[in-house]
């Protein structure tokens, strides 16, 4: 009996993904493990493993496809002894469903209006989009379309008639319509009245002035990290609190502790005992390690870091946990690891999702000072600029000092301002007296 292959849950929010390529064709024989395709999340591209063993008889979702609803089969797979060419494809690729929704949603179509009167005013001319849009083509056949091709059709008054599809079927997709252009597009009747000039669209909102420039799909990552900053500064109230912070003795333990660590092949970053210094903070203030839940409050018990990693498609925040309980050393390793895989998509949902608190550190850049947007729903996170050689008064004297500026974001609906002043104090004197790190 053949197995439908459906589109897997790759993480506990997934709700659909993209088929970003094939591994496998029409043919193929595949056993359990054998990587088949791989699937781009919201946050990373991942692979995807076959689960039974057979032959590969029908592939019902090309790569590249978009939005494609966990639970979509994607594929058919024959079993041992059957002959593939001869296996039905299971499932409809998402296109039934879809198709069910266009017969579902589409109005009957009207009877015809008898002949008007002599005496009757000129009856209503209908908008040419939606006739275009909605009515059967010339032979009396049901275009088959997408509600989404369909709508875009309306929009632009294409007539889907004359619009070839490249669906399942040969059902007309979002794709096949913005193809389709002007060509299709029905001439609007000569008694149309004439419309009346539209406003022009705000700066920004789908004008280019003419300058070259080129048009580029945002990835599904992208999307996830527009709306979700969008939500939070939107929804959470945000209270920013910096603090001036003398680098010196940190940077001298580094350098002892690198020097310790160097037969092993460890070096510390800065950032490593950044992580270990957060962590701390966050345990000896846990009303800063929580979490607003609408009518609940989340207090946690260990502080689980997400560090802010910059890759090729946006940023990702591979998660260091219980940073407090380790080693510097062992965070050091564990950041490589983690850092190396972001990169290469190759991080499991367990290791991106979660934390209780962020770190995000554009020292590097040479940022002097920023405030960084929480990523919700944690509810604070600690944005670290450069440590540069700045005049600082030392035991009532001036000196020149390696000064960092180091801004908390909290959410004021799960943080006070006083909680978060006392974090950053207490973060502040991990750092300038840095032995307790390591202790």
């Amino acid at each position: 009996m053949p197995t439908a292959i459906k589109m897997p849950a790759l993480s506990p929010t997934m709700e659909e993904g993209t088929l970003a390529r094939w591994l496998v064709k029409v043919g193929d024989r595949v056993s359990s493990g054998d990587i088949m395709a791989e699937i781009e999340t919201d946050k990373a591209t991942m692979e995807f493993e076959a689960v039974d063993e057979g032959t590969i008889a029908h592939i019902q979702v090309e790569e590249g496809t978009e939005g494609v609803k966990v639970g979509t089969v994607i594929a058919t797979l024959a079993d041992e002894g059957e002959d593939a060419g001869e296996v039905e494809p299971m499932g409809d690729g998402g296109a039934a469903p879809a198709a069910k929704e266009d017969e579902a949603s589409e109005p009957p179509a009207p009877a015809p209006a008898p002949a008007p009167a002599p005496a009757a005013g000129p009856a209503p001319t209908p908008s040419p989009a939606r006739q275009s849009a909605s009515a059967p083509a010339p032979s009396g056949d049901r275009i088959v379309a997408s509600p989404l091709a369909r709508r875009i059709a309306e929009q632009k008054g294409i007539d889907l008639s004359g619009v070839e599809g490249s669906g399942p079927n040969g059902r007309i997709v979002k794709a096949d319509v913005e193809g389709a252009g002007a060509g299709a597009a029905k001439a609007a009747p000569v008694a149309a009245p004439v419309p009346t000039p539209a406003a022009a669209p705000a700066p920004g909102q789908g004008q280019d002035f003419g300058i070259p420039h080129e048009a580029e799909k945002l990835s599904g990552m992208r999307k996830t990290i527009a709306r979700r900053l969008t939500e939070s500064k939107q929804q959470v109230p945000h209270i920013y609190l910096t603090v001036d912070i003398r680098l010196d003795a940190l940077l001298k333990l580094r350098g002892e502790l690198n020097a310790a660590l160097e037969p092993s092949g460890v070096k510390l970053s800065v950032n490593d005992l950044l992580i270990k210094a957060l962590a701390r903070s966050l345990e000896q203030v846990p009303a800063c390690n929580v979490q607003f839940a609408g009518d609940t409050m989340l207090k946690f018990s260990r502080a689980d870091i997400a560090v802010a990693v910059s890759i090729p498609n946006g940023l990702i925040t591979p998660i260091v946990k219980d940073a407090g309980g380790k080693a510097v050393s062992a965070i050091s390793s564990e950041m490589k690891d983690l850092a190396v895989r972001a990169k290469d998509g190759k991080l499991a949902p367990e290791e991106y999702q979660g934390g209780t608190a962020s770190l995000s550190n554009m020292g590097m850049f040479g940022i002097k000072q920023f405030e960084a947007v929480i990523n919700p729903p944690q509810a604070m996170i600690m944005a670290i600029g450069a440590g540069e050689k700045r005049p600082y008064v030392v035991d009532d004297a001036l000196q020149i000092a390696t000064v960092m500026s180091a801004t908390g974001s909290f959410d004021h609906r799960a943080i006070d301002g006083a909680d978060g002043a006392q974090l950053m104090k207490v973060f502040k004197e991990l750092v300038e007296a840095p032995l307790a790190l390591v202790a």
